[in-house]
């Protein structure tokens, strides 16, 4: 009976150990193809260079920065020419500039993170539900943690569609991406989990409207924009294309038309790849904006939500991974319809980062992201771990069935050996 004991524990601590390798595994590239040694800069630019020029199709605009310089840059247009001062939609990566304009109202003491936001709300309040609205508060909408379940994603509205006022598409979004719920409420306590909500950030930029008196667009170029020197950066698509936006391709590599939202603070910052340098630069801890006192800017790359076990989440940003020196790699990757994908990405301890601005190149924002973060910090990120769950699933099961398999033949071999012989 001792033995049975002590092998069904040996096949749960055998288990256990599998699991944990195969993470770490997983994390440490155990799938991933190497991107080539980390001093070799040039090495690693040029390939990227080559895999968007590959793609022959939409445009792009990549920037890698090196200690808190330009490294490289390289443009692709199927269309008309883009440049560094050609804007883009950024889609989600908006959320983080969004973030500042909230932290800043913070630093002037104009609000409480830790308050219920239904104190500053006039035109809009959250719905009554079973659970308690007076624990959102904006840390915890920065973080994703407030409890909110719509799973916003917002499709937009294309030329010609009414777009609903921000207090409309809180109540219900008209345009929820597919499997989101679309309604801005308190589904599960505040505080408990991270759950992705676009309605969360839509919801700060009600509060910034509200404490700031006057538009979002007008304070946060006010606050963020223009202080940063991204002078032509704008959430109006009107604006934006005025000062001359990226031709807009859908997924097929096709010219399209961009979207209008509801909530810009939450999917409509269109800036150009020279802005976002300029934006990245003010967060290096070499240079940071200081505007923002140091236990703000800190508590932005502190972990606030993981998943797995893993950090990844601050306020406002995504933490991909651990940097190499300290910290983690923050940043945000940004998806909107038909074919609009980003992403920024900065450690902002070695001023090292990379960003790729697309339009009609699904999924190639985030590839290249991911690999500049394997490649800068040996490690694969957390959203490219997240696509790899199938696989790690897989060999999971595989390395629990051969421990069971071995567990079965250990457990008959047992028995012969305590069964007595017959004569």
């Amino acid at each position: 009976m001792r033995n049975r004991s002590l092998l069904i524990l040996a096949v749960l601590l055998a288990m256990a150990l599998w699991a944990a390798l195969v993470f770490a595994g997983a994390r440490h590239g155990w799938w991933h193809a190497d991107p080539g040694p980390r001093a070799d800069v040039a090495s690693f630019f040029s390939t990227s260079a080559a895999a968007l020029d590959a793609a022959e199709q939409g445009a792009v605009a990549f920037v890698l920065i090196e200690k808190r310089k330009v490294f490289g840059e390289h443009y692709v247009s199927a269309g008309a020419p883009v440049t560094r001062d050609t804007l883009f939609q950024l889609a989600s990566l908006s959320k983080w500039a969004t973030a500042l304009a909230v932290l800043k109202l913070a630093a002037e003491g104009r609000l409480d993170l830790d308050a219920p936001v239904s104190r500053y709300l006039t035109r809009w309040q959250l719905p009554e539900t079973d659970d308690d609205a007076e624990g959102v508060t904006a840390r915890r909408l920065l973080s994703h943690t407030a409890g909110l379940t719509d799973g916003l994603g917002y499709m937009g509205f294309e030329p010609g569609t009414p777009v609903q006022t921000l207090e409309a598409s809180l109540t219900e979004a008209a345009d929820p991406m597919p499997g989101a719920d679309g309604q801005t409420r308190v589904g599960r306590a505040p505080g408990s989990a991270w759950n992705y909500s676009g309605g969360g950030y839509a919801l700060l930029q009600l509060l910034i409207e509200e404490i700031a008196g006057e538009p979002f667009g007008d304070h946060i170029k006010r606050a963020v924009l223009d202080p940063l020197g991204m002078s032509r950066a704008t959430f109006d698509l009107a604006q934006a294309e005025r000062a001359g936006l990226a031709p807009c391709f859908d997924t097929d590599g096709a010219p399209c038309a961009y979207r209008r939202f509801a909530a810009p603070a939450a999917a409509s910052l269109h800036a150009s790849a020279a802005d976002l340098v300029r934006f990245l630069e003010a967060q290096m801890e070499a240079s940071r904006d200081p505007a923002l006192p140091p236990d703000l800017a800190a508590a932005m790359s502190t972990p606030h939500a993981s998943q797995f076990g893993l950090p990844i989440w601050g306020l406002g940003v995504m933490l991909y991974a651990e940097a190499p020196r300290s910290g983690y790699i923050i940043g945000h990757d940004g998806m909107n319809a038909p074919a609009v994908e980003t992403t920024a990405r900065l450690d902002p301890a070695t001023g090292d980062g990379i960003i790729v601005l697309a339009t009609g190149n699904p999924g190639l924002a985030a590839s290249l992201g991911g690999e500049w973060v394997y490649w800068h910090a040996g490690r694969v990120d957390v959203r490219t771990l997240d696509g790899m769950l199938p696989l790690i699933g897989f060999a999971l099961l595989a390395g629990w069935a051969v421990i069971l398999v071995l567990a079965v033949l250990a457990f008959r071999r047992m028995r012969r050996a305590a069964s007595p012989a017959i004569p």
